[in-house]
């Protein structure tokens, strides 16, 4: 009578066991079912994971976005899985009705919206610095360092900053930091140099590669106008070779900083700076901006020509001259339309040259 009682109550314990089993079973296979399952949201979610955040806090952000019905069902199936999945840091834009399962992976992917901060041709190492202090997704690690603290962070400790980063358009993950970034551009900008310098036309008047920097930060300053930059090249070159002073207003300006407020007059062409190429012949000591690649390109491919002047027209484009009478007729048209034009745009600046 004994055995049989606990004969069944090893029949019904193991029923239980069987049916507790069957209900493991498909539990889980729910669970599974609904990682893989497509997910509510209608449309693409924005996410942003930062440092510290847990996986369950994710979830419970993603569900409150719509994009995950079931977050703790998710963590459970993980759990039981030992699946510990790694997260990048950053913003992900989550696609509509993402899966769990695509979800995760993309966490571990690091798929990350890349940010972009665009450094323009012709912006000065200071404007570049102050985009990256500015930029919010960004991490600041020189902010209010010196431009020599700055170099000796990079690597190369007494180099002057000015020209020495290419300008383009930089695409990161929210997090980058400062220092990363300027390594990036500060490489690109050897790279192009290199290749411009090997691929340089004969007799240039210049000694080095650097020189041919410096040259190209001033004409990318002295016109935007894409066919010009190599005949303004042409006519620095020949003043270069005949011992000319360079005359070139953005050398002063450089030179002014934050004394320059939109226009150049007579008496600021004598400002006491190595910078001032209207009293120094040569070029000046350092570049005087970040130049791009199509000015690069003029500095060591410039035109063969005889002119050995340019001034403005007016109309975005510049004359050029290769005598001094020519250029001094050009020189008081400029001038008597600047005239005309001065009421309705008072800060005209100055003729070149």
């Amino acid at each position: 009578m004994a055995e049989a009682r606990l004969r069944r109550r090893l029949g019904w314990l193991l029923a239980l066991g069987l049916l507790g089993a069957g209900l493991a079973a498909g539990g889980f296979a729910w669970l599974a079912q609904d990682y893989a399952a497509a997910g509510p949201a209608e449309h693409t979610v924005r996410v942003r994971v930062s440092a510290g955040d847990s996986l369950g806090a994710i979830f419970a952000r993603l569900n409150a976005l719509g994009a995950l019905a079931h977050p703790r069902a998710v963590a459970l199936y993980l759990r039981l899985r030992r699946e510990q999945p790694r997260m990048e840091i950053g913003v992900y834009d989550i696609p509509a009705g993402s899966s769990p399962a695509q979800i995760v992976r993309m966490f571990e992917a690091g798929k990350v919206v890349l940010e972009k901060l665009t450094v323009v041709e012709g912006a000065t190492f200071e404007q570049f610095v102050s985009q990256l202090d500015a930029d919010p997704d960004i991490v600041p690690t020189l902010r209010g360092k010196s431009d020599a603290a700055i170099m000796a962070a990079l690597g190369h400790p007494g180099e002057q900053p000015e020209g020495r980063f290419f300008p383009d358009t930089y695409r990161f993950s929210p997090g980058t930091t400062d220092l990363t970034i300027l390594t990036i551009a500060y490489q690109q900008m050897r790279t192009e140099l290199e290749r411009a310098w090997r691929a340089r036309s004969a007799g240039l008047p210049l000694a080095n590669a650097y020189q041919a920097l410096i040259l190209a930060s001033l004409i990318e300053k002295e016109t935007g106008v894409a066919d010009e930059r190599a005949r303004i090249a042409g006519v620095f070159v020949n003043r270069l070779r005949r011992g000319m002073r360079l005359q070139s207003d953005p050398t002063v300006i450089f030179a002014l900083g934050a004394r320059y407020h939109g226009t150049l007059h007579a008496s600021d062409l004598a400002i006491a700076s190595p910078y001032n190429t209207y009293l120094h012949a040569g070029l000046p000591p350092t570049p005087i901006c970040l130049p791009g690649e199509a000015s690069l390109q003029a500095a060591v491919h410039p035109d063969r020509t005889k002119d050995l002047y340019f001034v403005a027209t007016g109309k975005g484009g510049h004359h050029f001259s290769r005598t001094l009478a020519e250029h001094d007729i050009q020189l008081r048209r400029y001038i008597r339309q600047l005239r005309r034009d001065r009421t309705a745009d008072p800060k005209q600046q100055r003729p070149q040259r």
